[in-house]
């Protein structure tokens, strides 16, 4: 992939990176207990609207800029959150954790296809990686305390996914050994 990107899918990366941040510190912070009486179920409605459709059309509008691995990454990761957003609370831990292990699959797809476009892409799906991982062996053994962990890499991946949009906008350094303005900052 050449290393320059239209501004079309530099403006859809930043924007798809801005709901995938918002999205996993809303699922990480619910998953990690952190704020009282906030749970995981209470990030519901962003993984659905924001991580799910946003995410999801984020996804196509890089599929129209050629922009094959971003569009990769948001589509998959939109048709994510909207499953999970919108899944029934009736479902059975097992279920579950197996769906948290599938995507967290893709997740390790997207990381080892991150690997040339610098730290933050890589980061940011590693970290999303070791958090759907740890959830999912959670939520088969029915270990909080492994969720606890597994929410704090959740908020970890969704820091990692703002600071790269964030950069992008401001023209921060973005770890890509590129000004963060230019060519592909957080996905590769």
């Amino acid at each position: 992939m050449d290393n320059e990107v239209s501004a079309g899918s530099s403006t859809t990366s930043t924007l798809g990176h801005l709901a995938l941040g918002v999205t996993l510190l809303a699922f990480g912070l619910g998953h990690a207990d952190v704020i009282d009486g906030v749970t995981a179920a209470d990030a519901m409605s962003i993984a659905t609207y924001v991580g799910g459709i946003a995410l999801f059309i984020a996804g196509l509008l890089a599929f129209r800029d050629r922009d094959a691995f971003t569009g990769t990454a948001f589509a998959g990761l939109g048709a994510f959150w909207f499953t999970w957003g919108t899944a029934d609370a009736e479902v059975s831990t097992n279920a579950a954790g197996l769906f948290l292990l599938l995507f967290a699959l893709l997740a390790l797809s997207l990381t080892l296809g991150a690997a040339g476009g610098g730290l933050l892409g890589q980061g940011m799906y590693g970290l999303t990686f070791l958090s759907l991982l740890l959830l999912g062996i959670a939520s088969f053994g029915e270990t909080e305390a492994l969720a606890k962990v597994g929410g704090w890499a959740g908020v970890a991946a969704g820091a990692v996914a703002w600071y790269g949009a964030t950069a992008a906008l401001a023209k921060w350094p973005a770890f890509t050994g590129r000004a963060a303005g230019r060519g592909v900052t957080a996905t590769g």
